[in-house]
């Protein structure tokens, strides 16, 4: 399946520790569609399996009826079980292979790149997109490390399928990312620990025009 490049505009990647007291996940994921996000990652490490099947699914009906794609993070099983659009898988090109033979051609498969030579691997392995991070730090994984702008705009003219970038992105800082190439952006707390999810919704994406124009 071939990523729409439009489906990867602002990508919403959860992470319920950002959300505040008495707020429920896929209360704030309503809100973000209807503000017009573009594409979802269901991405919860504390769920076991039998969790995160359920809030796949639930989360996969409404993303259904915003018409946004709903991507799960690392778990192909829980990905085809759900119905959900496409998983995310890491570094491993090998995991984006055993993705598609479990998923089949219909399913947006997305693989992580830190440099050139990844992100060529994971398009040759059958990638439909690649992210690319931590484009400014992370406050979500402590340990990864900063990507350079050189770095993703020579990944951006490597490949041929979209690519999103990821890592401590904000409205204050999105348009740092002009000219390098991307085809989106992917943002977990500057989302999801928004006082006003629906004005930073708009607000990123307006920047979002300006850096991809």
């Amino acid at each position: 399946m071939k990523a729409d490049r439009t489906w990867l505009t602002l990508y919403a990647v959860t992470d319920r520790r950002w959300l505040k007291p008495g707020e429920h996940l896929t209360e704030a994921v309503e809100e973000l569609l209807k503000a017009g996000v573009t594409c979802v990652q269901l991405r919860e490490k504390e769920m076991d399996d039998r969790q995160l099947l359920e809030e796949a699914k639930r989360m996969k009906e409404l993303c259904s009826r915003y018409g946004v794609p709903l991507i799960v993070n690392d778990r192909p099983d829980i990905a085809k079980e759900s119905g959900a659009d496409g998983v995310h898988v890491g570094l491993s090109d090998l995991e984006i292979v055993k993705a598609r033979e479990l998923m089949g051609d219909s399913c947006m498969i997305g693989g992580s790149a830190h440099n050139v030579p990844e992100a060529l691997a994971a398009w040759r392995a059958g990638a439909d997109y690649i992210g690319c991070g931590a484009v400014f730090g992370s406050s979500t994984k402590t340990d990864a490390t900063v990507l350079s702008f050189k770095e993703l705009k020579a990944i951006c003219g490597a490949v041929e399928i979209p690519v999103v970038a990821i890592g401590g992105i904000s409205s204050s800082n999105v348009k740092r990312l002009r000219d390098s190439g991307i085809d989106g952006v992917a943002v977990v707390s500057a989302l999801f620990a928004a006082d006003d999810k629906a004005g930073a919704v708009k607000e990123l994406l307006q920047h979002i025009k300006d850096v991809r124009r």
